[in-house]
């Protein structure tokens, strides 16, 4: 079987052989296309993953701000565990900073966390960019009022 029929057919096997072919020094059996891709796509997951951390973060301070009669105690473990997660990828994945520079990625952020709170609230009435700087949004402590 072939390097690329592996792949297509159990990646978690195809991994695993080009594991044992790099340990072993067989750089020339190496599949080095999909390996290529493979490691280019470690990177978009923690760059997916930061951003579903930061939408549900947004997502969520909106529902503190916008539905103050309803804050409660069990509100503030999602915003807490959301804040610790983004601030665990940060610290061990420092290149994912360049992300909370790029509007791009903020529109896309703030999309999604729109789209959530507009489904958990009913409410539509939220702003159409995100009105707070990110040292606050990352901050232990912060809640808008």
């Amino acid at each position: 079987m072939t390097s690329t029929a592996a792949y297509e057919q159990d990646v978690i096997a195809w991994a695993n052989e080009q594991a044992r072919l790099l340990r072993a020094g067989q750089f020339a059996r190496l599949d080095i296309e999909h390996l290529a891709e493979e490691i280019e796509d470690v990177g978009k997951s923690e760059q997916r993953e930061l951003a579903s951390r930061m939408a549900v973060l947004l997502a969520h301070l909106l529902k503190w701000q916008f539905q103050p009669a309803r804050r409660s105690r069990s509100w503030e473990a999602p915003i807490r565990v959301q804040r610790d997660g983004i601030a665990h990828r940060l610290r061990h994945t420092p290149s994912l900073k360049h992300s909370l520079d790029d509007p791009d990625w903020w529109c896309a952020a703030w999309n999604d966390a729109l789209a959530k709170a507009i489904d958990e609230t009913g409410l539509s009435d939220f702003p159409n960019q995100c009105p707070w700087p990110i040292a606050d949004i990352l901050c232990r402590d912060w809640k808008p009022d």
